[in-house]
């Protein structure tokens, strides 16, 4: 039976199915899913509790079952990033657009040096017959759906702001000429932009907004930018392609079969939440994604089924701490956010 391996309160360890465990999680309570389901095509019976699917159709039926249930307990602004392999990576897509829209397709290079890069220095290339699948794929998901032109062109903040400007009985370049946002081109377009999802105000902007809105009355208090903007914080000299180049984790004694670098999952985890977000790993293994999101000021919970793995897991995320502040990428400031104390409790998978 799924149980709670352990809890601290910034961190839930889950012992069990991850299907079984996300039936009983409550609608839109996860800001960022980051996760690494076995992959269909190279590991079978080798990893404890893994599905040896037969046919490529089935491994698909199972993630659908997992896209289901994201879609489900994702945040209107939250983002899914899912590794998967390269041979499946195309078809894992275009199933999960069913729920949840598509906004990239990542290519992870793992750049090792000679004699750390796996199979590759061994492989017989005359015998391949194609090219070698040196390289790992991660989709990345927001809510809405492929094909969906409402979900494309509105997203969340669009919707709640023309909400809140109706409610306020004030028109769109009223308010534009209220918060001085006027465009260059369209004169008065800004608002109008905003609300449609061509391109989002920055938090300054937002803030001219709450403040001119709530003075009407009609609106006591707008939400916090951060509850309704999908977070995409790139800045400096921090890589913002979809090729990345982040090393794989050296072979050591313990090593998960498929580690991922803590590197790569700051990475992802410091542009796509905020401080204090729940990060959810639905197949935690080592618990890297939770070390990741504790080290940045998250929440995490890690599923993961192999008794191994969670015990080791709860040890390493109660020893976890926060990186010194000098040591973390600059965020900006969400002091005037509420935070949701209530969730990371054991009544979560009751």
């Amino acid at each position: 039976m799924p149980s709670i391996a352990s809890m601290t309160e910034d961190s839930i360890v889950a012992h069990g199915d991850s299907l079984m465990l996300l039936e009983h999680m409550p609608d839109e309570s996860v800001s960022l899913i980051l996760t690494d389901p076995p992959y269909h095509s190279t590991k079978k019976d080798n990893i404890y509790g893994d599905k040896a699917f037969q046919e490529d159709e089935h491994f698909l039926e199972w993630m659908e079952a997992y896209a289901a249930h994201w879609k489900r307990i994702l945040r209107p602004n939250g983002t899914v990033y899912v590794y998967c392999s390269a041979q499946m990576s195309a078809r894992l897509e275009v199933m999960m657009s069913k729920y949840l829209r598509p906004i990239n397709h990542i290519t992870w290079t793992k750049p090792n040096e000679p004699g750390y890069d796996g199979w590759k220095g061994k492989m017989n290339k005359e015998a391949l017959r194609r090219w070698y699948p040196h390289s790992e794929r991660i989709l990345v998901f927001e809510q809405g759906s492929y094909g969906d032109m409402n979900a494309i062109r509105r997203s969340p903040l669009g919707q709640y702001l023309q909400d809140c400007r109706k409610k306020a009985d004030m028109s769109g370049h009223k308010l534009t000429e209220l918060i001085g946002a006027y465009g260059k081109v369209n004169h008065g377009g800004a608002v109008a932009n905003w609300e449609a999802g061509r391109n989002i105000p920055s938090r300054e902007q937002y803030a001219k907004i709450a403040e001119a809105i709530e003075a009407t009355g009609a609106v006591e208090k707008m939400l916090p930018y951060e509850d309704i903007v999908r977070p995409m914080d790139l800045h400096g000299g921090v890589e913002f392609t979809d090729v990345w180049d982040f090393p794989s984790v050296r072979p050591f004694k313990g090593k998960h079969p498929a580690e991922k670098p803590l590197d790569m999952l700051r990475h992802v985890i410091s542009a796509s939440s905020y401080p204090g977000d729940i990060v959810l790993d639905c197949f935690s293994g080592s618990g890297s994604t939770g070390v990741a999101a504790l080290q940045l000021g998250r929440r995490a919970i890690c599923m993961e089924i192999e008794d191994q793995w969670v015990a080791r897991m709860a040890k390493d995320l109660v020893q976890t701490q926060p990186l010194d502040e000098d040591a973390l990428p600059a965020r900006p400031a969400t002091s005037n956010r509420q935070r949701s104390n209530g969730l990371l409790t054991e009544s979560l998978f009751d």
